[in-house]
């Protein structure tokens, strides 16, 4: 799932606090899912789902 969100989020072109700000995380969250050091609950999945796609 981390590299899937990098992937998205850098295909896009927007930075992490810009992904954050659209689905109401911090910029760390953010880099946290990426680094594999945490992964989203479930209503941030379909947030960001919603808006990577």
């Amino acid at each position: 799932m981390a590299d899937r969100i990098q992937h998205l989020r850098k295909s896009k072109g927007i930075s992490q606090e810009e992904l954050a700000d659209k689905v109401g995380v911090s910029r760390q969250a953010v880099s946290k899912w990426e680094s594999e050091q945490s992964t989203p609950d479930i209503e941030k999945v379909i947030l960001l789902s919603n808006f990577l796609m």
